[in-house]
């Protein structure tokens, strides 16, 4: 059977388009660079969303913050966009935040969100959708939830915040908000010369099966700018659905924490 693909059955969606009509444009598609070198697109498998043939073949993602140089000079928060790349280079998607002026510089880490992530052949092949919530440790009832959708439209699992009075605590979920796996990051999150490591564990937290690491990146950059990078590493045999759903997870840690 197809790895990770076997105990969440699904139903393939065609992602052609009729013959005759246009394929609208997709917004924050990314620019091609010179020298970018994609990851080879796989040949689509049996129960598994289109689009996320490409984590069959990975165990290990990284994920590059684009720099927004008007951000650099003013502060002005900018739409973030983020690289997400294979250990040998290759560019396996591009994800833009999609939000509006006045929520980004308003509301900050605390701000609802829709994270669109395309593949190499321009199609949007997972959509990350935050709503608005608390992030504080005082309102339990009230804590971040993220859903994450593969394709767009069809959600495939859940990232939710564990109150915890310390730790910074999560749960992935699938996408009928069964518990899968545990996330537990550190007391003090602080990347001052050093990797900040949230440990990825078996529900009952007994084994790490994976990790989402923030990487230090040098003191310049980390002092004046937001552009980072993180790692997100889990087994090459885990359900896409659910390396999906890591990928959300990703996301929601950068947008609380750093």
């Amino acid at each position: 059977g197809v790895a990770g693909a076997g105990s969440y059955g699904f139903q393939v969606q065609a992602m052609g388009v009729p013959a005759g009509l246009a394929v609208p444009p997709i917004q924050n598609q990314p620019i091609a660079k010179e020298g970018t070198i994609w990851m080879p697109v796989p040949p689509p498998l049996p129960n598994c969303p289109p689009g996320l043939e490409y984590l069959t073949q990975i165990d290990q993602l990284l994920i590059h913050q684009q720099m927004e140089l008007l951000e650099i000079l003013t502060g002005f928060e900018a739409q973030n966009k983020y690289e997400i790349k294979n250990t040998l280079g290759q560019r396996v998607y591009f994800a833009a935040e999609d939000t509006d002026c006045c929520t980004r510089n308003c509301c900050g880490p605390s701000r609802p969100f829709t994270l669109r992530i395309i593949d190499n052949l321009g199609h949007e092949v997972i959509t990350l959708q935050r709503p608005l919530r608390c992030s504080s440790c005082c309102f339990p009832c009230c804590l971040q939830e993220l859903e994450v959708q593969a394709p767009p439209g069809t959600p495939v699992g859940y990232v939710v915040q564990d109150w915890h009075a310390c730790l910074p605590k999560f749960t992935i979920q699938d996408e009928r908000k069964m518990d899968i796996l545990k996330i537990t990051g550190p007391c003090v999150v602080c990347s001052c010369c050093g990797d900040v490591n949230f440990e990825v564990k078996s529900v009952d937290e007994t084994s790490t099966v994976g990790r989402i690491s923030k990487q230090w990146t040098g003191f310049l950059k980390e002092a004046f700018t937001d552009s980072d990078n993180f790692g997100i590493t889990f087994p090459m045999d885990l359900d896409v659905k659910m390396k999906a759903v890591m990928i959300g997870a990703c996301f929601l840690i950068v947008s609380l924490s750093f």
